[in-house]
Formats: structure tokens, sequence, C-alpha cells
């Protein structure tokens, strides 16, 4: 389990494979590698990912064909930078939300404009999630913790503070982009109790 509250921004720094099969992703980061277990979790841009090898200041992960399938992985390439973020201790203060690291969709910025020194951003989400987003609610995209602003229809809003720009991904997002979304866990099983018959 995770909270949405970066603590690093890692760059890839190899990719092997790929083409619909299995991808190893090495990623370079400021966390000490010597305290990075092999099996430990660790969120990349929300999506929860296995350590499989450590080196001095990187991490190895491995992505299934479904994993990227499913999530902006695909597309990383070296240089890409992500959003890291290591698993939830018992006793860690939790700052943002509940977040699973596993993604439900892939959603794209369709709006960026200034909002005081903010910005304020406007994304649009697959049809079969937009029921999940409600205003002052929480999402994690990119695995960021992000309280919604507001909500039309398949699109909503989200109003990103200088300091998450600079620490985060968020500062290099243009409209076009795909960020990975997880929904609300609350939401999620609100949905399952209110469909069954």
């Amino acid at each position: 389990m995770f909270t949405g509250i970066v603590t690093d921004l890692g760059e890839v720094r190899r990719v092997i494979g790929g083409e619909g099969r299995e991808t190893r992703f090495e990623i370079s980061s400021r966390y000490d590698s010597a305290s990075i277990a092999l099996g430990a979790s660790i969120a990349h841009n929300g999506v929860c990912l296995t350590v499989v090898e450590t080196g001095p200041g990187w991490h190895a992960v491995e992505a299934s064909a479904e994993t990227l399938s499913k999530t902006t992985l695909g597309g990383w390439a070296a240089g890409t930078r992500i959003n890291l973020e290591r698993a939830l201790k018992v006793g860690d203060e939790l700052g943002g939300h509940i977040v699973s690291g596993h993604v439900d969709g892939v959603a794209r910025v369709v709006d960026i404009r200034p909002e005081n020194e903010s910005r304020r951003y406007t994304f649009e989400t697959p049809g079969e999630l937009a029921k999940f987003v409600a205003p002052k609610g929480s999402v994690a995209l990119d695995g960021v913790s992000l309280t919604v602003n507001e909500v039309d229809g398949r699109r909503f809003g989200v109003n990103i503070i200088p300091h998450t720009q600079s620490v985060t991904t968020f500062g290099g997002y243009a409209v076009g982009d795909s960020v990975n979304m997880e929904i609300d866990m609350l939401a999620r099983y609100v949905a399952r109790l209110l469909d069954r018959d």
C-alpha cells in the first residue's frame, strides 16, 4: 500500500525487452539501494512493481505485457522521469490517501492553465471510470494523491501547487500527455455495493 506522496523523482536509465513481452526497467533514484530488499514493492508513476535487482543508485523492476498494455509504462524510454514512492510501513504518516498501486486506467491531459501561483490541470478519464470521480474526492494520477476540484462528465480538474510541480512529473506535462489513474478505493467499494441486486 502507498499514500500517493511521492518521495523521489527517478529516471529510467535502461529498458530491456518490450514489444509485447515482459520488460525490465532499470531506474536511477536517490534512494539508498542498500536499504531496498529484493522483492520490495515500489510505486512507479502509480504502478506497484517488484524490485528484482539493485545496484549503486538504481534498482530494477519488471513489467508484464498486461501491465504495459494497461498503463503508460509501454511508452517509457531511457531518460523518462517517473514518480517514486516506497511502500507504506505500519506507523508511517498517511499524508495523502490509501493507494494500492493497481492502476484502473489511463487519463489524458486536456487543459493546463495558470491559477495564481498554481496550475489547474484538466483530465479526461476513460468512460467507465468517470462515475468514480467526485468533487472533493481523491484520485491518484501517476502515483500522486490529489483532490478533485470539479467534475464535468468525463473531465475533472485538479489544482497543482508549485511544490508538487517541482518534486513530481507534473512540472513536465503538456496537453495530450497520458497519466496512470487509480480511483479512490472507497469509491470503488461504494459503487460495488450499490451495484448489487
